[in-house]
């Protein structure tokens, strides 16, 4: 019972994770945009852009 427990607690704090990932993925708030466009031009910030555009 106790081992179902602890899963279903690692499942639920995993699932957290992962939506907060996609959400700021969304935003253009990724893992690999840090805000310092000197290394890809911008091109993170351009696409968030064009989503909030509708683009």
């Amino acid at each position: 019972m106790g081992t179902f427990l602890v899963g279903a607690a690692l499942a639920v704090v995993v699932a957290l994770v992962i939506r907060s990932m996609v959400k700021d993925k969304r935003n253009g708030k990724s893992i690999q945009c840090g805000g310092d466009c000197k290394y890809c031009g911008g091109h993170c910030h351009m696409e968030a852009d064009k989503k909030d555009r509708g683009l």
